[in-house]
């Protein structure tokens, strides 16, 4: 009996080590452009240098750090109209408070909607140098905060924002970045690819942990899939998450970003160690030291990443 129990013993040390030297079972280290996260204890990331994106010679080697733009951010109520179907769809703008003219984002909320943790999201954005409007499509339809069922007709809210932000006279740009979170994530997907305004419009995509799935579908598609629209996805996107995201958000997100990989499609896929579903606005009684961490670092890219893309697109 021992020695079943010593043969038991070294099996099970043989399949730790297996699971040692092949950490990520799923496809993240494949398809994250952020390297490994909790693979070992201490983990590591042996790409080549030129592969690893958020690598800083100025940093590393001469200690310098990049400066964030910071500017005092003011909010207004506005509201536009959907020509659609004339719904008045209410919506807050945020701004830089000195005067000037700066480029424009959308942002759109998820199934949590517009409340007091959220609108830190875009005014964050203004914050690096930005007209951001952020439609409250649950009021335009008298939805509850935090809705199961899905009303396509406030896709069609979300194309008529980017009409009427870009017709402001505070807007530096012809075009618009989408910038999103959770259910966000497909609102803004089906305003690119199925209302064709990609490339039109919206020249860049952003979203933390997007819902890469129509609301409606049935739980195999929640879990098993992700949107058609995905696949037609054509400008550049910056997608970020937490490796404790819920496995079948996560798995929906890294088989569309293999699938845009696959296609050559630009498109980063960053996974922050040590935190899930919310970094970015969790409330303090919550808030962890990794959730300020991730936040932080992925407005900062985030904000990079959609100034390079507005920028050819200036007025002239």
């Amino acid at each position: 009996m021992s020695g079943i129990v010593r043969v038991g013993c070294v099996a099970r040390f043989l399949a730790l080590l297996t699971a040692l030297a092949n950490p990520l079972p799923l496809c993240a280290q494949d398809n994250a452009d952020s390297g490994p996260s909790r693979a070992l204890e201490a983990p590591s990331d042996t790409r080549p240098q030129r592969e690893k994106f958020w690598w800083s010679d100025e940093w590393f080697e001469k200690g310098l750090l990049a400066v964030p733009a910071n500017h005092e951010v003011i909010q207004r109520e506005v509201s536009y109209a959907n020509l659609a179907d004339k719904t008045e769809v209410p919506a807050l703008l945020f701004r830089p408070k000195t005067p000037g003219t700066y480029p424009a984002i959308l942002f759109v909320h998820g199934r949590r909607g517009i409340d007091d943790l959220t609108t830190r999201l875009p005014l964050r954005l203004a914050a690096r140098g930005f007209v951001v409007l952020a439609p409250n499509l649950y009021a335009a339809r008298f939805i509850e905060a935090m809705p199961v069922a899905h009303d396509p007709a406030t896709e069609m809210d979300v194309g008529a924002g980017l009409d009427f932000l870009l017709s402001l006279p505070d807007v530096s740009t012809t075009r618009a970045c989408l910038a999103s979170h959770t259910r966000g994530g497909y609102y803004t997907l089906m305003a690119a690819v199925a209302q064709k305004r990609q490339g039109r419009q919206a020249v860049c995509y952003v979203s933390y942990y997007p819902h890469w799935q129509d609301p409606r579908a049935g739980e195999a598609d929640q879990v098993y899939r992700y949107a058609g629209e995905v696949d037609r996805l054509e400008i550049p996107a910056l997608i970020m998450m937490g490796e404790f995201e819920q496995y079948q958000r996560r798995r929906s997100i890294e088989m569309g970003v293999a699938a845009l990989k696959a296609k050559q499609r630009d498109v980063r896929l960053i996974i922050y160690p040590g935190v899930g579903r919310g970094f970015d606005f969790r409330g303090p009684q919550v808030r962890t030291f990794a959730d300020d961490l991730a936040t932080k670092d992925s407005i900062m890219r985030a904000a990079e990443f959609m100034e390079s893309h507005l920028r050819r697109h200036t007025k002239r």
